[in-house]
């Protein structure tokens, strides 16, 4: 077997649509710089995610420098966002979560509700003490995270895809595998691993930086979305649900806390320290 290696490193600038796959990244105590800084809400101010809206997996966001975007989706001119200037802060509601973010202005607002058929505004979470906690559960005081489902980083292992495609090409739903990598929407891929071994790891490190290993990442209806297509299928959550069932949660994939800052790259070595 290799040595285990990060393969590949996913930031996704705005919550739930497509991002990029860039060779390096700065790792925040709050996650990966420029990761899921956006989110999308509704006339509510609640989240919009490929839940209720499985065509954001169509539309792209490409980080800029200074953190604006770039963003494309199909039928609609590309638009570039700035980061908006400080004019107050509006509380949205991300999860059981309620957060102070900045409105991106009208323009990303017209953009996406033509775009979704919905009456939506884009925010951005502007300043680090507008972070939401970690469940303390599972983090320590002071554990911070953006607008991602519930902790700075989730990592997924080629090896563990491999086993469940195996799994898939052997249920009623078998014509939907191989299932790609983006279907899990994570931020590192390491390789190189035994399949499932990341069940039992407590303590990682990628290149210079170390990782707590949290807990298992339960997976949604979201898996069942093609990527490309936005059209949505039973997989993997059925095979999920016949063979990586922890208590009521189908899991795939590790959430990790950074334990420190640093800059990680693809083909940095990956240690399992605990």
């Amino acid at each position: 077997m290799l040595k285990p290696a990060l393969q590949s490193i996913h930031l996704y600038p705005v919550k739930s649509i497509a991002g990029s796959g860039p060779g390096e990244a700065v790792v925040e105590p709050w996650g990966l710089a420029g990761d899921r800084r956006w989110l999308l809400v509704d006339a509510e101010r609640r989240q919009i995610t490929q839940r209720q809206q499985p065509t954001l997996a169509l539309a792209h966001a490409e980080g800029l420098p200074g953190g604006g975007l770039r963003l494309t989706a199909p039928g609609r001119e590309p638009l570039t966002v700035e980061v908006p200037e400080y004019t107050g802060t509006l509380p949205v509601e991300v999860w059981r979560d309620v957060v102070e973010a900045v409105p991106a202005g009208a323009a990303a607002a017209e953009w996406f509700s033509a775009y979704l058929g919905v009456e939506c505004r884009l925010m951005y979470l502007d300043l680090p003490e507008k972070r939401r906690p970690v469940d303390p559960k599972y983090s320590a005081p002071g554990d911070t995270v953006s607008f991602a489902d519930g902790f700075p980083l989730l990592l997924t292992t080629t090896s563990s895809l491999d086993a469940l495609n195996s799994l898939i090409a052997q249920g009623d739903h078998a014509d939907e595998g191989p299932l790609p990598m983006n279907r899990f929407r994570p931020n590192v891929v390491v390789d190189g691993t035994a399949p499932w071994a990341e069940d039992d790891w407590r303590r990682v490190r990628i290149g210079e930086v170390e990782f707590q290993v949290v807990k298992p990442c339960s997976r949604c209806v979201v898996t069942t979305t093609d990527q490309l297509t936005a059209e949505r299928g039973k997989e993997p959550l059925r095979t999920l649900a016949r063979h990586r069932r922890f208590g009521d949660r189908l899991v795939f994939g590790q959430n990790l806390i950074p334990r420190g800052v640093g800059t990680i790259r693809i083909g940095d070595p990956f240690e399992i320290l605990d």
